[in-house]
């Protein structure tokens, strides 16, 4: 981590902080999510700091440790009935803008890879698109929501790419992790997320894009029923 710019950290943090904001905002400033999420960050942090998920020799690895939570937390989320009804009283619209983040994030992986810690295919200037979700966020969110209407075909439309460009960053990243199970990128292996406080990427800020992209596709299916 010596080689990214503390600018580039703090940009992280703040990024991180925002999309836990932005979701709390989506669930109507709901208490109780935003004490998870808080506590989920402090120990996401603590066990980052520990150094816990640097162990790349371990089996199983630990960086299914920082990515299979959240994807455990989506499942019960549209699985469960309790989930269902959380999922659909979330705000359209804040699940909407909250991709904006991915502008960002994007700019962080970027100097992370200048910093030898990513593969160059985890960045906008090798195979991750996910920027131009992050970049469309508000334009879609103009024009879909204008009026007091939704248009609910450009958002699905809209919401079913940018889970495309989502699910492409994270097979990219899942492929290029530096663990027994690697296939790609061998010259230089996806580590910098193993490293606090990039650590909070793959276990807070994906889960919530995953779980807003997810649910605005949910609540606009059922919207055209």
């Amino acid at each position: 981590m010596e080689n990214i710019p503390n600018w580039i950290i703090l940009l992280f943090v703040a990024t991180t902080l925002l999309t836990i904001f932005l979701f709390w905002l989506a669930a109507k400033k709901n208490k109780g999510v935003l004490y998870v999420l808080v506590i989920w960050l402090l120990i996401q942090a603590g066990i980052g700091l520990s150094g816990f998920y640097q162990n790349f020799d371990a089996v199983p690895p630990r960086f299914i440790f920082l990515l299979a939570p959240g994807f455990v937390i989506a499942a019960l989320l549209f699985l469960t009935k309790g989930g269902k009804t959380f999922i659909q009283s979330l705000d359209l619209k804040w699940l909407t803008l909250l991709h904006t983040v991915r502008v960002p994030v994007e700019l962080v992986l970027f100097y992370i890879f200048l910093g030898d810690l990513i593969p160059e295919d985890m960045t906008f200037e090798g195979k991750n698109f996910d920027i131009i979700s992050g970049l469309t966020a508000p334009l879609i969110y103009m024009v879909a929501f204008r009026g007091g209407g939704v248009k609910r075909k450009l958002l699905l439309f809209w919401n079913a790419i940018s889970l495309g460009l989502l699910i492409n960053i994270l097979t990219i990243a899942v492929l290029s992790a530096k663990t027994p199970f690697q296939q790609i990128a061998f010259d230089q292996p996806n580590i910098g997320v193993m490293y606090f406080p990039l650590v909070w990427l793959p276990s807070v800020i994906v889960p919530l894009v995953l779980i807003s992209q997810l649910a605005s596709i949910s609540k606009l299916l059922a919207k055209g029923k």
